[in-house]
This record gives C-alpha cells, sequence and structure tokens, in this order.
C-alpha cells in the first residue's frame, strides 16, 4: 500500500526566524533536513512526503525546493506569499512555474485578529489560487474556526484542507464546540482535513491511543473516507513522542478500516488533493 506523509517541515534552525520555537521545545531547536527523514521514511516504507513552511518569507520556498529537487520522495511543497499584496497574481504566476509547489499556507493560528482570513485583501489573495491550480492549507485553532466557515463558503471551487484538525484542546479535553464548529466545515466537500499535529495537542509526555480517539472518530466520521489525511508533522511531533509513535497510533487506528478506505487516508487523498502525480 502506497504511503504519503502529507504534513512535515524541514527547517536550518534559526533562533531569530523560528522565533515560536521556544526554549521548552529543545528537541527540535536544530537543522532538520531531507536525510533525517529519509531514513525515517524508508523504515516506515513510506513512498513520500509533502513539505509544508514554516517561514513566512519567499526564501523558505526556495529553500524547499531545492529540498524537493534533491530528493525525489518530496513529492510535493505548500509554500507561503503574501495574500495579502498587490503583487499576488503575479507572485502566483511566477510559483506556476514550479509544479512541485503546490499550494500555500499563511500562519493564521499566529495573527491576533481572529478574522484575519476575512480581510478583503485576504478574501482577494484567496481568490485567485483556484484560477492557478493551487491548493490552500488552513492553519487555525478552535477559535478560528468559524471564521474559517465563512472562508470556505466564498470560495466552493477552492480546494481547502484544515492543517492538524484544527487543533482541538486535547490536553484539556475540550470538545464540545470545535466538534459543533468542524462538523459545519466538513460540510462543504472542498474542504479536506489532515490528521496530524495532534499529539502535541495532548499531554506530550504521557498521551495515548485513548486521548485521541475521541477527536478522530469525530474527524473521520464528519468528513468520511475522501477527504482525511495522513501526516506527521515531523520534526514538530519529536517533541510528544516522535515519527514511530504517531505512525503506529494511527496504523492500530486504522486496522480496521476497509482496505480501499486505508489507501485513501494513507495516500489516496492527499494524492488527489494536491495532485502528486502530476509530472514534477
Amino acid at each position: 500500500m502506497q504511503i504519503i506523509d502529507a504534513h512535515q517541515h524541514f527547517w536550518i534552525f534559526d533562533a531569530e526566524q523560528d522565533s515560536w520555537i521556544n526554549l521548552d521545545m529543545e528537541k527540535i531547536r536544530r537543522d532538520f533536513l531531507p536525510d533525517e527523514l529519509s531514513a525515517i521514511l524508508k523504515e516506515k516504507q513510506i513512498n513520500g512526503c509533502v513539505a509544508v513552511q514554516s517561514r513566512q518569507n519567499e526564501e523558505d520556498n526556495f529553500f524547499l525546493l531545492e529540498c524537493a529537487q534533491k530528493n525525489a520522495f518530496v513529492k510535493g511543497i505548500v509554500g507561503w506569499i503574501d495574500l495579502c499584496s498587490d503583487r499576488v497574481e503575479a507572485d502566483l504566476k511566477k510559483y506556476s512555474r514550479y509544479p512541485l509547489i503546490k499550494g500555500f499556507r499563511h500562519v493564521l493560528e499566529a495573527e491576533k485578529d481572529l478574522a484575519f482570513m476575512l480581510k478583503s485583501s485576504f478574501l482577494k489573495g484567496i481568490s485567485l489560487l483556484h484560477a492557478y491550480g493551487f491548493t490552500y492549507d488552513i492553519l487555525i485553532r478552535p477559535e478560528h474556526l468559524e471564521y474559517a466557515l465563512q472562508l470556505v463558503e466564498q470560495f466552493p471551487e477552492q480546494r481547502f484542507v484544515i492543517d492538524h484538525m484544527a487543533k482541538p484542546a486535547i490536553k484539556n479535553n475540550e470538545i464540545t464546540q470545535w466538534q459543533h464548529d468542524i462538523k459545519l466545515l466538513a460540510g462543504h466537500n472542498n474542504v479536506y482535513c489532515k490528521i496530524s499535529g495532534l499529539v502535541t495537542e495532548a499531554d506530550w509526555h504521557s498521551w495515548t491511543i485513548q486521548d485521541l480517539e475521541p477527536y478522530l472518530g469525530i474527524v473521520f466520521a464528519a468528513f468520511g473516507p475522501n477527504r482525511v489525511m495522513y501526516g506527521s508533522d515531523w520534526p514538530v511531533c519529536n517533541l510528544a513522542g516522535g515519527y514511530n509513535l504517531f505512525f503506529e497510533t494511527m496504523n492500530t487506528y486504522t486496522a480496521n478500516f476497509s482496505t480501499a478506505d486505508q489507501e485513501l487516508f494513507w495516500a489516496g487523498n492527499a494524492t488527489t488533493f494536491y495532485k502528486l502525480n502530476e509530472d514534477n
């Protein structure tokens, strides 16, 4: 069975540029590059991955492109552009010349304005993505979900994916409002969801599959087998047990799925969403 890791990162650590990696995250305050991930993917018999931006500058796009061009297991890139810029269409034309770049992401969860994604300039940028074939990764927390719903309602043709299931507060057992809101988002067929990043929303040192199961059950039921995809969130997952632990947890969780549904979750949906089979 094919496996695609639909969400991981590379970086050369810089304390200033990577200020979100605070002192409590000592395990990831270093470089993480393709050679290290390649060994993990080979061990797990994973066929490829999607590299996602971690810095909000275009230099990071070209760093990820270089990583992908030198490592065939990197099947696609989610980069960053300033969607609010007057130059956004010129930027999209520029990046359309790089088939490895499949879409874009902005770190919406870091914006002080919860409704940042509804700014007219941001909406204009989103409105242009579909014409150039680009996806959009929505990186948010539960308090942003009501605004994300308003965003996706305006663009029914745009392919969106919710990163990390919108980061439910697993450690605090908060589920009710998140469940209500994520179900509303799932009602839009152009919205997918990444089963990723959960372990860092749980207790880093003592989470179990039982902590994740209620949240996983809601998402798999709401989005259905055709709109969920596996992502490791490596190397951030190293904060809460590492690649192997979450990978094996999801193997256990999906063990009783039909073969067809397993194939969709582990590779098919990511391949369809990001168009990973198109020539790079």
